[in-house]
């Protein structure tokens, strides 16, 4: 068990607390909030309500969605954007999902929205956003909205590269983009929409919807 005791979180979310391994500062140890879980179970619609809290569950949810076709036909492209999943660990703080942490010279990397809040919208992030516009397209990696915090900012040689570090999986109750290229193109031209969106909402000082 990796004890968490005296550790600080570097991020916290609405569901889930993230910490960086306490043996390996190359990793995240992600901690669903337990009350969360029980408080979208008990607020779900009826059918939902069927399943198991686990499915209710963002550690995993996020298991499930790095299991995707997608992920599994493009091996060595997808991580270029996509943060790795390891496995689950026991912790002190309770059940973790483990990924690869994202870092800019030994320091965890802004994400997206930190990086528009205090540079804008630059000539590079313009160009990393179309980098990962294309990629989505290319690979039909499918993800959830696709919110500024849930990118990481990456510094490479080449630029600036976006790495997907949460909202991974489909939204579609019935979850046709995950065996059909016809709904999955439709599905992440959506997300792409959306993804814009956002970013203008947050820019603009976030009045009105985004959706």
């Amino acid at each position: 068990m990796i004890n968490l005791q005296g550790v600080r979180p570097f991020a916290e979310g609405g569901n889930r607390i993230c910490y960086v391994h306490p043996d390996d500062k190359n990793l995240c140890l992600k901690i669903t909030k337990p009350e969360v879980v029980k408080k979208m179970h008990s607020n779900a619609p009826w059918y939902k309500k069927l399943r198991s809290e686990k499915s209710f569950d963002d550690n995993f949810r996020e298991e499930v969605a790095y299991r995707q076709r997608a992920i599994k036909k493009n091996p060595q492209k997808i991580w270029r954007h996509l943060a790795k999943w390891y496995d689950f660990v026991e912790t002190s703080q309770g059940l973790a999902s483990c990924t690869e942490l994202i870092k800019n010279n030994d320091k965890v990397a802004l994400n997206l929205e930190e990086y528009l809040f205090s540079k804008g919208r630059t000539p590079e992030i313009d160009q990393a956003l179309l980098e990962f516009e294309t990629f989505l397209k290319e690979t039909k990696l499918l993800t959830k909205n696709i919110i500024p915090h849930n990118l990481a900012v990456k510094e490479d040689n080449s630029g600036l590269i976006l790495k997907i570090i949460d909202g991974l999986g489909c939204m579609s109750f019935i979850p046709l983009p995950e065996i059909s290229n016809t709904f999955a193109e439709r599905y992440i031209k959506r997300r792409i929409e959306l993804m814009y969106s956002r970013i203008e909402w947050d820019l603009s000082g976030r009045k009105g919807s985004w959706k």
